[in-house]
């Protein structure tokens, strides 16, 4: 069940993000326009960050832009979390309850459920981006299609900068 207000409000978030990426001048501050937006505009959307994939040891995640409570998980083995298991099975995650899942990291006591959509750059995993909702079971199919279309926007948009540098 998707709590955030509807397929008309992730259409124009979805507009907005694009949007972002074609002015956008830096990935970190693509990152956290897109964080700030999706947490403004769509409700449930309680905490959004990106972890990337530290570039010297990717075995670990690095906290990039987030907009939401602060996090001690700064730093993720990709072998923990369902962050980690994002990254170590390329899938989207979508847990409807956190508690339930033996892998959850707890942040919050009030996180109630989680979506993990890794970005691609040129097929590889690079990072993900990780939403948390304080509602159980709040991301739906038409939240999963959002996000998953987003982190295939910022993948894309890193691919052409790297093709430009």
């Amino acid at each position: 069940m998707s709590v955030n207000g509807g397929e008309e409000q992730r259409e124009l978030v979805l507009e907005r993000v694009r949007e972002l990426c074609e002015r956008a001048e830096t990935l970190e501050g693509l990152q956290r326009e897109i964080v700030e937006l999706m947490k403004r505009e769509l409700e449930g959307y309680d905490w959004v960050g990106f972890y990337m994939l530290d570039g010297e040891d990717e075995t670990m995640l690095e906290l990039g832009p987030f907009a939401g409570a602060a996090t001690e998980h700064v730093r993720i083995p990709v072998s923990e979390g369902i962050c980690g298991a994002a990254v170590a099975t390329g899938e989207t995650l979508v847990i409807d309850d956190v508690r339930a899942d033996p892998r959850y990291l707890s942040c919050s006591i009030e996180t109630k459920s989680e979506i993990v959509v890794p970005v691609r750059v040129k097929g590889k995993i690079v990072g993900e981006i990780d939403i948390d909702s304080h509602t159980a079971a709040a991301f739906g199919p038409a939240d999963r299609a959002l996000v998953e279309e987003c982190a295939r926007l910022v993948g894309e948009w890193t691919e052409k900068r790297d093709e430009l540098g």
